[in-house]
């Protein structure tokens, strides 16, 4: 069994969904500290004149120290409008958006009031066009208890896990010696960026995985895990 704990997104990127991929079972840790201007409420798109970032807005005011599951979503700012005319304007001729743009409306024009939620919905609905089955779990529904690489552990212990895939950014804080007395084998994602066909001009990597989608529909999956190689 090999587990991934990750925090949520919005429209996240190629890695996460590679993570998912190579995952038995996926946890969204979704019972830490929101981080304001961080990955959990924004992403970026390309534009014809470069990235271009949309951020989910969200309830501050007091809740300085609001776990991610806990972070509501502003709608007193037009920003769903905003985001799908962003979107729109932008990838209104790539091949696939079509296809997965009136999902992808449905979803945030469902106004959601947290921001996990939305994150989900949109996770899931990316897996679902992506083919990837992988189950998905949330850390708060697991009643596990801990800190830090304890708290992880202990989730992998709690699900059977012989394997825990982490992202590079680990390193400089899991303590791998606890997975080791466990008997659980630590490797690191180490993703390595796919170039493909894009929209504006030349390349840009590490947008949402919408950009891959739209662009290049069913194959989506085959080029973020390395199996076909774009020329």
């Amino acid at each position: 069994m090999r587990i991934a704990i990750l925090q949520p997104g919005y429209l996240p990127w190629l890695g996460f969904f590679d993570q998912l991929r190579r995952s038995d079972c996926f946890v969204i840790y979704d019972d830490v500290q929101y981080t304001r201007r961080d990955w959990r409420s924004r992403n970026r798109i390309k534009t014809r004149t470069g990235p271009q970032w949309l951020t989910v807005p969200i309830v501050n005011r007091g809740r300085f120290l609001q776990l991610i599951n806990e972070a509501e979503i502003d709608y007193g700012q037009d920003w769903v409008h905003k985001h799908l005319g962003a979107v729109r304007s932008n990838y209104a001729r790539a091949p696939f958006f079509e296809e997965y743009f009136p999902e992808l409306t449905s979803i945030l024009e469902a106004r959601p009031q947290r921001l996990v939620e939305l994150d989900l919905d949109i996770i899931r609905f990316c897996a679902k066009w992506l083919e990837i089955e992988t189950p998905i779990l949330l850390a708060s529904q697991l009643m596990v208890d801990g800190t830090s690489s304890d708290r992880l552990l202990n989730i992998c212990n709690r699900l059977g896990a012989l394997y825990y895939l982490t992202g590079d950014a680990a390193r400089g804080y899991l303590d791998e010696s606890l997975f080791a007395e466990a008997g659980i084998t630590v490797e690191y994602h180490n993703y390595r960026h796919p170039q493909y066909k894009q929209l504006h001009g030349p390349f840009v990597p590490y947008l949402s995985i919408i950009d891959l989608l739209f662009n290049h529909g069913p194959d989506s999956l085959r080029i973020l895990s390395g199996e076909i190689i774009v020329q």
